[in-house]
């Protein structure tokens, strides 16, 4: 199967993380390389995460993790290797300056800082209508 960037097919996005619908909070790959990668993400009314309509914190934080997955399972597709399961290790930082609503298209940028033995340090900014809302630092793991 071959995708051209940006994508927003959804069966091929969720093919590179280990989520599965209800949980998944990516929807689009618009850029990718090594050390960085855009992701996408409409939140709609049935989200998980959201109440009276609003994306909650705790859906943030899940949807820039799914990036860093996104990115990680990119990049074994591009080896053509399924995508590896992986978790949160650790969140050194998180800050919202806002919650988005239903409706809302957000926009994150994953930038990688070190990747050594499965485990990455990243820095993610979530952006909405090209204002950051949101963004953090963590580590993740690969198993």
């Amino acid at each position: 199967m071959e995708n051209k960037l940006p994508t927003s097919d959804q069966n091929f996005v969720e093919s590179l993380i280990p989520q599965r619908s209800p949980f998944v909070m990516v929807n689009k790959l618009a850029e990718y390389s090594e050390n960085h990668l855009i992701s996408g993400f409409e939140i709609k009314e049935e989200n998980i995460f959201v109440q009276n309509g609003i994306f909650q914190a705790s859906g943030l934080i899940e949807h820039q993790a799914q990036s860093v997955a996104l990115h990680t399972g990119y990049k074994y597709y591009l080896l053509g290797k399924d995508a590896p399961t992986g978790y949160i290790g650790a969140i050194k930082s998180f800050e919202a300056e806002a919650l988005p609503k239903v409706g809302d298209h957000l926009k994150s940028e994953v930038t990688i800082l070190n990747e050594v033995m499965g485990v990455t340090l990243v820095n993610i900014i979530t952006k909405l209508n090209d204002v950051e809302i949101a963004n953090s630092q963590m580590k993740t793991v690969v198993k």
